[in-house]
């Protein structure tokens, strides 16, 4: 998750150099293709992320009643519909 936030603070960074109104066009151009580089990335994870959310949310639809129930988390895979299942520990 560390490295998921130092890109959003590198991305706002990228953000208020190119709004600097003495940033060069060119520059202004390097920082656009690593700020979409960076939008790219932190959409994947989150895209990731969301899957392994609704994953668990509906393994808790599935879930016995009981004390030693626990959810079933599935690795989601963004590429494909294939998923190993594991359970939760608490």
């Amino acid at each position: 998750m560390k490295d998921f936030e130092k890109k959003i603070t590198r991305l706002e960074q990228l953000a208020e150099k190119m709004r600097a109104p003495d940033t060069p066009l060119e520059k202004s151009f390097v920082l656009f293709e690593e700020g979409i580089a960076l939008a790219r990335e932190l959409k994947s994870a989150l895209d990731e992320m969301q899957g392994k959310v609704e994953i668990l949310l509906n393994s808790l639809q599935d879930l016995g009643e009981g004390e030693n129930s626990r959810p079933v988390v599935k690795k989601f895979d963004a590429e494909g519909p294939e998923a190993e299942e594991e359970s939760v520990e608490r």
